[in-house]
C-alpha cells in the first residue's frame, strides 16, 4: 500500500549559520553600538538578551530574517514571555520545536479524516503515517495539509508506492 510520513524537522545546522550572521550583524549595525545584545544557543533553546524591548524586537526580526534566508521556517520559533534581567535588560527564551507536538497530530487526524479521503492516519511518535489504497489520494492529502493553517511547518517525506 502507498504511504507517506508527515514530520516536523528543524535543520539545527542551519539554525547555528543564521544565528551566526545574526550575531555578525549585529556587531556591525549602528544602532546596536555599545549595547550588550546575545543570542545563546544549547540544543534547542536560543536565549536571546537585549538592552531593551526595543532592540528585543529589532533582534526578533533579524533572527526571523536570517532564518528564512537559510531556508528555515520562522515557524518552528516558539517565543516564551520575556523576563526582566539585571535593570532595563531583558532576556527572553526561544525554543526552536521539532517534532509534531500530540495535541496538533491528534488535530490533524480529525481534519484529514473529516476531510473524507479514503485513507488511514496514525499518530507514531513525533510523526504521522498516511497509508492509503491509491496514490492520488495520498497525493490528495497532501495538497489538503498545505491549506490548512497550522502554525508549524510540515514536511511530506518517505512517499513510498
Amino acid at each position: 500500500m502507498p504511504s507517506f510520513d508527515i514530520v516536523s524537522k528543524t535543520d539545527l545546522n542551519e539554525v547555528e549559520n543564521a544565528l551566526n550572521n545574526v550575531r555578525r550583524e549585529i556587531e556591525t549595525r549602528y544602532d546596536f553600538k555599545g549595547s550588550n545584545c546575545t543570542i545563546d544557543r544549547k540544543e534547542n533553546v536560543l536565549t536571546v538578551f537585549a538592552d531593551d524591548d526595543l532592540k528585543l524586537r529589532q533582534m526578533h526580526e533579524l533572527l526571523q530574517g536570517h532564518l528564512t534566508r537559510r531556508n528555515v521556517d520562522a515557524g518552528v520559533l516558539d517565543y516564551k514571555t520575556p523576563e526582566q534581567a539585571a535593570g532595563q535588560s531583558v532576556r527572553q527564551q526561544v525554543i526552536v520545536r521539532e517534532g509534531i507536538e500530540k495535541d496538533l497530530a491528534k488535530k490533524l487526524v480529525k481534519e484529514i479524516k473529516g476531510s473524507k479521503i479514503k485513507v488511514q492516519v496514525a499518530i507514531q511518535g513525533d510523526e504521522l503515517r498516511v497509508t492509503g489504497k491509491k496514490r492520488d489520494d495520498l497525493q490528495e492529502v497532501i495538497t489538503f495539509c498545505k491549506s490548512l493553517d497550522f502554525e508549524m511547518p510540515l514536511q511530506y517525506i518517505n512517499f513510498r508506492d
